[in-house]
């Protein structure tokens, strides 16, 4: 039987963390079902733990110091793998970070950016500085790299999370960008789309009222785990786990779908809508200033 893969500690804040709470444990010749013994843990919580792939909670942490005796190293470090994994992240969407690695399904609706997963390089950092107009350089770039390293989510195998996006024309149809980069930004939508990685649909411009005719709102599902939704505003974000009022959201989810195009026909607007960007054929009401 193969031993445990192993963990490049290198990689960042959390994989470091998590590579010596592994050497530690071992050390101290534990199993990862020994080592969360007494506490309110799982091992597979602690096995991701170790993979960099989970935040340490206090009250884990403070049970690891005192099982292996390592003299409040994992508590006093925990927080700061907090704050490395949400870089370039407001500390609100730090739980769905932690989460939508997971998930079985993540259902999005925008009605006024393109999702932050499927956004290129120039138009994050046109969205960023736009909604940060104070900020350095430097804290313009952290924000953007943290927006661009949530795209593995539709690099990695097997073909999970099923990626469904409801966007709104308006969306497609606003130029945030030169004409350019606009077709370049479509055009990696269309991609994704093609790989099998994404399911696009397009609500028209012209569909009239319909559910969520503001905000942003995901629905996560998860093989082990209930249902959550999270919300989004200028600069605030809830997650939801109340049943009853994810199954509300889930119903207007669904009705959605009922107003927008089919995925086939959303993949061909969202294709029209790049070739008149490149020819410069968009309509004047949207030519950018």
């Amino acid at each position: 039987m193969p031993g445990p893969k192993d963990i490049d500690g290198s990689v960042g804040v959390p994989t470091f963390y998590g590579a010596e709470l592994r050497w530690q444990r071992e050390q101290a010749g534990m199993t990862q079902q020994q080592l969360v013994e007494g506490s309110f843990y799982g091992y597979s919580h602690l096995s991701e733990i170790e993979r960099g792939e989970r935040r340490m909670p206090l009250d884990l942490a403070e049970h690891v110091d005192r099982a292996l005796k390592t003299d409040g190293f994992f508590t006093r470090r925990c927080e700061d793998v907090r704050r490395a994994r949400r870089r370039g992240h407001a500390p609100y969407f730090e739980q769905v970070l932690e989460v939508e690695t997971k998930a079985l399904s993540i259902e999005e609706w925008s009605s006024v950016l393109l999702p932050g997963v499927l956004q290129t390089e120039a138009y994050a950092r046109a969205v960023v500085e736009a909604t940060h107009p104070l900020e350095s350089p430097d804290e313009v770039a952290t924000k953007v790299n943290g927006r661009l390293s949530r795209a593995r989510l539709l690099d990695g195998a097997p073909k999970q999370p099923l990626f469904w996006v409801i966007m709104h024309e308006n969306v497609i149809r606003q130029p945030l960008l030169g004409a350019a980069e606009m077709a370049e930004q479509l055009a990696h939508i269309a991609d994704s789309a093609q790989r099998r990685r994404i399911v696009p649909q397009v609500v028209p411009g012209n569909a009239g009222p319909h559910p969520f005719l503001t905000g942003m709102t995901a629905i996560m599902t998860f093989a082990d785990a209930p249902a959550l939704v999270y919300t989004e505003g200028l600069h605030s974000g809830e997650v939801i786990d109340d049943p009853a009022l994810v199954a509300e959201y889930r119903r207007s989810y669904d009705l959605l779908r009922a107003f927008a195009l089919s995925p086939g026909a959303s993949l061909a607007m969202i294709l029209s809508a790049a070739e008149d960007y490149r020819n410069g054929t968009q309509p004047p009401w949207l030519e950018r200033g």
